[in-house]
Formats: C-alpha cells, structure tokens, sequence
C-alpha cells in the first residue's frame, strides 16, 4: 500500500517506520520546512526519537501535495487541536478511496468532537466507512525498539478496521479490531486526563493506594462519560479503555502523567507546558471533558478536580481531600 503519515512526531516516526519494515511506500510528512529536510538528511528525529534511524526508503517532505495524493491510506499523527487546520488544507485533494486513520487521542476544544467526527466534518466527500482510529497502551520509545506492544483499530466498517489491522500488525505490534470507533476514541482521550491526576498524585507523593484510587475510579468515570456519548460498555474494560489508562498513568514515558507531576509539585501550568518539546493532549481535553460532563449531566469528579488544578490552580492537596470526603456513594454508582 502507498502509506503516508502526517505528523513527524515521536509517534508518527516510530509508525512511518513500522509501516515501511511491513512493506509499505510510505511518505513521512513534516510541517516545518526545515525540520523536514533535516529529518531527510540526518534520517534520525533526534528531537523526540533519538537513536532511532530513518530507513532511507521513507519519503520526507514538507509538500501535503506529495502527501496526499494518490495514497491508499492516511495516517493522522498530528495533535488533535491541530488537526482541523490540517485537514482544512487537505480540501482539494481527492480521497474517494483512502481510509483515513486517526493515531491522535483528544478532544477538539469547543466542538467537542473526536477526531474521526473532525474528519468527517471538514472533509464532507468521504464515506464515514474509511475513517477508522489506531489506539491503546503504545509509547513510540518503546515500539521504536520492537518491545511487544498491543492496540486496537476501530472503524464503524468492520472491513475498514481489519484493513487497518493487517496494516500494522507486526510480530511484535499485535492488532486486535472493532467496530467501536468513538468507544476507541473517547478511551484514548479521557485517559489522559485521569493520568494527569496519577501524576498529581506522584508529584504530592501520596503514595500507591492513592493511585490505584484514581485509576480504578478514574475507568468509572470515563465509562460512564463514553457510554452517554454512544461508545459500549465493553470497550473500556479493553486496551483503549483500561490498557491506556494503565501505562499513561504509570509510565515514565507519559507526558500527561508528567504534567500532573510537575503540578503536584507545585509548577505552574503554564512554566511545565513551556519546556515541553511535545503536545499533552490531557490539557486542552480536560477542558472539554469538563463541558462535556456538564452538557451532558454526567458526574466526573476526578476530571472536575484535575481541571479546578490544571484552569483555576486549586492546590492539589485540598483537592484530593474533597474528593475523599464526597458523599458516600456505592461502588456501581
């Protein structure tokens, strides 16, 4: 298949180079002009993947134009604020037979929607069957150096998420596939939020119990916040669901877990997100998991705290005290 990835981040690289060891012409496209041409010379990332080389069969280039057309399927790396802009340039190409697969886990701020809705919604031409979501427990540090690794495709086309599937799998990139496509998406996005508070938590040095507190109720909160939005019960207790939730909350390798740390050790947002060569997708998403919960009456307090921490700099110590003196409530509620 002609393959091209949008998005010259740590993750997009490390699946640029998946796709080419699968046997894939894949482009790797760049946004910076001149970060692209020295990703073609150096055949490193040696920004956000060093160590880790460039087959020098991947095409880089700047050019959407180069990228875009005439190509099987499209991966979008590019952070989920991002995205839209992206996708707005992308208008004049046609994609009448390209599957579009989304790798990015957040939420758009304002519209609320999840990226496979932001694909549908700008480029109106293309069937909702060819949108589909790659997603789960996947650091690009570790897949990079061929760590055994395991995620799910989702497409509403069950035919579009094997098409996926067989893609990407790999001896030690093991696909599983759904039909569940926002079940996937909103996994992937709200996690990063409950991470965020594992991290709080960390950083304030609460210690294991605490944490395991936030992660076990933190899945609660945002199964019950995903099955309101349409996605299945099921789909959370699953690599997208509690797999990611597991390694963003305890993974060195974790930017949103390391947003939190910083904020438990009482940095100001702003100072951490400033020395972040990477997107925290955690942080704009808390804001529209926060108007989601209140659009639609869902209860999500851990989410609350993290966002009063994160927007009104609420001390992470009072916060947690409020959330460990709530009414009692059963476990199922």
């Amino acid at each position: 298949m002609k393959i091209s990835v949008l998005g010259a981040g740590g993750w997009g690289t490390t699946l640029a180079i998946l796709l080419h060891h699968n046997g894939h012409e894949v482009t790797l496209w760049e946004y910076k002009r001149s970060y692209a041409k020295t990703l073609s010379r150096s055949r490193e990332n040696k920004l956000l993947l060093p160590g880790i080389k460039i087959p020098k069969e991947i095409y880089i280039t700047h050019s959407l134009a180069e990228s875009c057309q005439d190509k099987h399927m499209i991966v979008l790396a590019v952070p989920s604020q991002f995205i839209r802009s992206v996708l707005k340039e992308m208008k004049r190409f046609d994609f009448h037979d390209t599957i579009f697969v989304s790798v990015a886990k957040g939420i758009e701020k304002d519209t609320l929607l999840t990226v496979s809705q932001i694909i549908k919604d700008e480029l109106k031409n293309i069937s909702a069957s060819n949108i589909g979501v790659l997603s789960g427990p996947s650091h690009a540090e570790e897949v990079a150096k061929n760590i055994p690794t395991a995620v799910v495709a989702a497409s509403r086309d069950s035919f579009t998420a094997k098409q996926i599937q067989s893609a990407f799998i790999t001896s030690y990139f093991r696909v599983y596939s759904t039909t569940d496509i926002l079940g996937v998406e909103y996994g992937g996005a709200l996690k990063n939020v409950i991470a965020i508070g594992a991290g709080i938590i960390d950083g304030a040095k609460f210690g294991d119990n605490t944490k395991a507190a936030i992660m076990t109720r933190g899945i609660a909160e945002i199964s019950r916040l995903g099955i309101a939005l349409g996605a299945r019960p099921e789909t959370f207790s699953g690599l997208s669901g509690m797999g990611d939730l597991i390694v963003t909350c305890m993974s060195k390798h974790s930017r949103n877990r390391y947003v939190g740390e910083q904020l438990g050790r009482g940095k100001k947002l702003k100072d951490i997100l400033k020395k972040m060569q990477m997107v925290a997708e955690g942080v704009e998403t808390c804001r529209s998991v926060h108007q989601l919960s209140l659009k639609h009456k869902i209860e999500t307090p851990i989410a609350k705290a993290v966002y009063k921490i994160l927007f009104e700099e609420k001390d992470p110590t009072k916060a947690t005290y409020e959330l460990m003196t709530r009414d009692m409530k059963a476990e199922d509620e």
